[in-house]
C-alpha cells in the first residue's frame, strides 16, 4: 500500500531552485484542514537538512475542494445586503488601534456614516481590539449598532461595522457573534491566523447568519521572506509558506472577506497582491510561474480587503489593479486628513468616483485645488505612506 500511496516530486528548476510535489488525494480526510496542512507542510520545514524553504502554493483536487464550506454569503451576496451593484467598499478602522472608550468609537461611526452625502459604508475594529477595560465588547457592540442603525433609517443608505469577536475560547467568540446579531449588526471578524484554522471553519458553520471579515494580524511569522527565491529568482533565505496559499485555505473554510495586501501601501507584499485576488475571486484561477492555479468549482467569491496605509492618493491603484470587489481600508488615510475626519471621508469617496469613472486624479486636482482631494494628495502624495 505504501508504495501505491507515496508522493511524487517533479518539475524540479535548480536555477530557481523549485520544484512540485503530487500527494494522492486518499492520503488526507478530505475535510480536515488541519491534517490536510499537517501533511503538506507540516514537518519538511524542520528539517535539520534544509536551509530554508517556502510553500509557494497548494493546488486543491476537487474532492478537497467541494468537501469545505466555502463563504456563507461571498461577494454577490453582500452586494445583495448592501444594495451596492458595482464598486468597492469603503471602511475605517480607528487609529490609535486602542485607546478609544466604546462611546467614542461610536461617535466615530457615526461621523464616518455621514460624512461626505452618507456614501461612506464601514468601520471597522482593529486586530487587538477585544474586549478591554476601557472599551467593553458588548458595550462597543451595542453602540456602534444602534448608530448604524440610525444612520440607515435616516438616510436609506446600509452601512457596515466589522466587530472582532477575536478570543482564544471559541465559546467566547460564539457569544460575541450571538450579541453582534442580537444588536442587528451582519458582521463578524476573526483573527484568522492567531485563532487558527479549526477556530474559522467552526464559526463559519456555527455563527448565526453573520458575513465574516478576516483580520491576518500574525501572518507575516507565517509568509515573511528575506530572499529573492519569493520572486521565482533564486534563494531563500527564511521558513514560510505564501498568503496566496493562506487565501486559499481561508477561502475553503469560508471567510466573506480577508486582507490580502494592495499596491502601494506600507505592507511587505511580494508582489502577491493580484496573485491573492485572483486566488480569492476567480472560479479558474491560472496557473503562474508562482503558483499552481485552482479549480474552485463555483464556491463563492471572497472580498478582497485593501489595507496598510492607504489613502486618498493612493486608491485609485488600488481599484485599477485589483477590480471593484473589493474593501478599501482606510485609517490614518481618512482620520489624518489636515481638514479634519470629514474632508478625509470626502477626499476618499471623490477618489473612488473617480477611479471608478477612469479619471486622471492628477489632473482632476489640478484643476480642483481647494477640494479635500487635493489637500490630501498634497498631505500624503500619491505612492505608500505611513499615515498615522
Amino acid at each position: 500500500m505504501a508504495d501505491k500511496m507515496k508522493a511524487v516530486a517533479y518539475d524540479l528548476e535548480p536555477e530557481t531552485k523549485t520544484f512540485k510535489i503530487a500527494y494522492r488525494v486518499d492520503l488526507f480526510e478530505y475535510d480536515n484542514m488541519a491534517g490536510i496542512l499537517a501533511g503538506i507542510v507540516g514537518n519538511i520545514d524542520s528539517m535539520k537538512m534544509l536551509k530554508a524553504f517556502r510553500c509557494l502554493d497548494i493546488r486543491f483536487p476537487k474532492k478537497i475542494v467541494q468537501a469545505f464550506p466555502g463563504p456563507q454569503f461571498g461577494v454577490e451576496g453582500i452586494r445583495k445586503h448592501m444594495d451596492i451593484s458595482t464598486g468597492p467598499l469603503l471602511c475605517t478602522v480607528p487609529k490609535p488601534k486602542v485607546g478609544r472608550t466604546a462611546k467614542e468609537q461610536a461617535e466615530l461611526a457615526k461621523i464616518l456614516f455621514t460624512a461626505a452625502n452618507g456614501e461612506y459604508q464601514g468601520i471597522k475594529d482593529d486586530e487587538n481590539l477585544t474586549s478591554l477595560f476601557f472599551n467593553k465588547f458588548e458595550d462597543r457592540c451595542k453602540r456602534v449598532l444602534e448608530v448604524k442603525k440610525d444612520v440607515e433609517r435616516k438616510t436609506g443608505k446600509k452601512k457596515f461595522y466589522f466587530c472582532n469577536t477575536t478570543h482564544s475560547n471559541i465559546d467566547i467568540m460564539m457569544k460575541r457573534a450571538e450579541l453582534i446579531k442580537k444588536y442587528g449588526g451582519n458582521w463578524m471578524m476573526m483573527d484568522v491566523v492567531t485563532t487558527g484554522f479549526a477556530a474559522v471553519e467552526y464559526m463559519r458553520m456555527h455563527n448565526p447568519g453573520l458575513a465574516i471579515h478576516a483580520h491576518r494580524a500574525m501572518h507575516g511569522l507565517l509568509d515573511r521572506e528575506s530572499g529573492p527565491g519569493v520572486y521565482n529568482k533564486g534563494k531563500i533565505f527564511d521558513f514560510s509558506m505564501s498568503m496566496v496559499a493562506t487565501a486559499k485555505i481561508m477561502r475553503l473554510l469560508g471567510v466573506d472577506s480577508l486582507h490580502g495586501g494592495a499596491p502601494k501601501t506600507k505592507m511587505e507584499n511580494y508582489g502577491e497582491p493580484l496573485l491573492i485576488k485572483d486566488a480569492l475571486q476567480n472560479d479558474i484561477t491560472p496557473a503562474t510561474s508562482m503558483t499552481l492555479g485552482q479549480n474552485w468549482y463555483g464556491m463563492k467569491s471572497v472580498w478582497h480587503t485593501a489595507s496598510g496605509g492607504l489613502h486618498a492618493g493612493s486608491i485609485a491603484d488600488s481599484i485599477k489593479q485589483l477590480g471593484e470587489d473589493i474593501v478599501i481600508q482606510c485609517g490614518g488615510g481618512v482620520l489624518g486628513h489636515p481638514w479634519g475626519i470629514e474632508a478625509g471621508v470626502e477626499a476618499v469617496v471623490q477618489a473612488r468616483d473617480l477611479a471608478m469613472q477612469r479619471k486622471d486624479i492628477e489632473k482632476w486636482i489640478k484643476g480642483n485645488p481647494d477640494t479635500a482631494l487635493a489637500k490630501a494628495a498634497q498631505h500624503w502624495g500619491f505612492g505608500p505612506k505611513i499615515v498615522y
